[in-house]
C-alpha cells in the first residue's frame, strides 16, 4: 500500500511539473512579445511617430486606413496638432504613412499581448492546470496590462494640445510600467522552473532584489533622457561639458524641477546612476562569491556584471555617436536584457515556488 501511495504521489507531482512547464513556456512567449513591444515603442518614439494617431479607439482602431480617402482623413486629424503645425509643416501624405505605421504596429502589438495573456490564462484555468497561488498573480498581470494601455493613451494625450512631443514624465512612466510588467512575467516564469541548487542566503537574496530595483530606476532615468532628447547634447565622455561635475545643473526654479526637466541635469544623473549600478553589481558579485563560493548564484552574479558592463559600453557609444536609431535601440534592448536577467537571478536566489497540493490534476 505504501508503494502504491508513493507511486500515485510521484505521478501527481510529475503532472504538476508538466503543468508548470506549460505555463512557464507560455509566460516566456509573453516575455518575448513584451520585449518586441518595448522595442517597437522605442522606435516609435525615436522616429517621432507616437502622435500620428490622435485618437484612442481600442476596437475600431484595429483597422488601418484602407483607401486614399481614409488616409487623408487620418492625415487631416494629424494636421490639427502642434507637432505637425510647428515641426512637420512640410510633411507629405506619403511621409505621414511612414510614421503612422510605427504607431499602429505598436498599438496592435499591445492589443495582441492582451489576447496572448487572456486566452491561455482562461484555458489553463478552466483545464485545472493552475495552482491556486498562481491565479491572483496572473490576474494581476492582466490588470497591469490594462492599466498600461490607459497610461499609454495618457502619455499620447500630453502631446496633442500644447506640446510638440509627449511629456517626458509620462513617457518615463509608460516605459517603467512596461518594465514592471516584464519583471513580473520573468519573476513568475522563473519561479516555476526547477532548480538544481537551493536558495541563497538572505543577504544575497536582498541584494539581488535591490539590483532589480536599481535597474528599473536607471531605465526610468533613461526614459527622461529620451523624453527630453538629452542624449543629443553633451556628447563627450568621461567628462561632461568639460568637467566631471558640470555647472548649471540647477538653473530652473524650484530646484527639484531640474531633476526632471533640465536636459543637462537629467543626463548627468543618468550617467552617475549608471556608474552606481555598475559598482553595486560588482560588489554583489564579489559578496555572493564570498558568501557561497562556486555556487550557481555566484556564477549568475558575475554574468549579470558582464551584462551591465556591456550595457555601459553601449551607453557610452550611444552618447558619443549622438544616439543614432540602431545604436540607441540596441542600448534599449540590452537594458531590457539586463533587467530580465537581474529578475531571473533574483528569483533564482529564492528558489522555485513550492508545489501546491490544491489544484486539480487531469485524469
Amino acid at each position: 500500500m505504501v508503494a502504491i501511495a508513493e507511486t500515485a504521489t510521484a505521478s501527481i507531482d510529475s503532472e504538476r511539473l508538466r503543468n508548470r512547464a506549460l505555463v512557464r513556456g507560455w509566460l516566456y512567449l509573453v516575455l518575448v512579445v513584451l520585449v518586441a513591444l518595448v522595442m517597437v515603442g522605442g522606435a516609435t518614439r525615436m522616429t517621432g511617430s507616437g502622435l500620428s494617431i490622435t485618437e484612442w479607439q481600442p476596437i475600431h482602431g484595429v483597422i488601418p486606413p484602407l483607401n486614399e480617402a481614409e488616409w487623408q482623413e487620418e492625415f487631416t486629424k494629424y494636421q490639427q496638432i502642434p507637432q505637425y503645425q510647428q515641426v512637420n509643416k512640410d510633411m507629405t501624405l506619403q511621409e505621414f504613412k511612414g510614421i503612422f505605421w510605427w504607431e499602429w504596429t505598436h498599438r496592435m502589438l499591445a492589443r495582441g499581448v492582451g489576447f496572448l495573456v487572456a486566452i491561455p490564462l482562461l484555458f489553463f484555468w478552466l483545464t485545472g492546470r493552475l495552482e491556486r497561488g498562481l491565479k491572483p498573480r496572473l490576474i494581476g498581470l492582466l490588470a497591469l496590462g490594462g492599466l498600461q494601455g490607459a497610461v499609454g493613451w495618457w502619455m499620447v494625450a500630453s502631446g496633442l494640445v500644447e506640446r510638440v512631443s509627449v511629456s517626458q514624465y509620462r513617457l518615463a512612466t509608460h516605459l517603467t510600467m512596461a518594465c514592471i510588467i516584464i519583471v513580473a512575467v520573468a519573476y513568475i516564469a522563473r519561479a516555476l522552473a526547477t532548480y538544481s541548487q537551493g536558495p541563497a542566503v538572505r543577504s544575497v537574496q536582498r541584494f539581488a532584489g535591490l539590483l532589480v530595483l536599481m535597474v528599473l530606476v536607471q531605465i526610468y532615468l533613461g526614459g527622461l533622457v529620451a523624453g527630453l532628447h538629452a542624449g543629443l547634447t553633451y556628447n563627450t565622455w568621461p567628462l561632461m561639458d568639460g568637467a566631471v561635475i558640470p555647472g548649471d545643473l540647477f538653473v530652473i526654479e524650484p530646484a527639484w524641477r531640474n531633476l526632471f526637466e533640465n536636459p543637462k541635469t537629467v543626463q548627468f544623473i543618468h550617467r552617475m546612476f549608471a556608474y552606481t549600478v555598475l559598482l553595486v553589481t560588482l560588489w554583489h558579485a564579489i559578496a555572493t562569491s564570498r558568501a557561497q563560493p562556486g555556487s550557481t548564484h555566484a556564477r549568475r552574479a558575475w554574468v549579470l556584471l558582464g551584462l551591465v558592463l556591456v550595457q555601459a559600453a553601449i551607453g557610452v557609444g550611444t552618447l558619443l555617436m549622438q544616439a543614432p536609431l540602431d545604436v540607441a535601440l540596441t542600448h534599449q534592448f540590452v537594458a531590457i536584457l539586463v533587467l530580465i536577467f537581474a529578475t531571473a537571478h533574483w528569483r533564482g536566489t529564492k528558489g522555485a515556488y513550492p508545489l501546491q497540493q490544491d489544484f486539480a490534476v487531469r485524469s
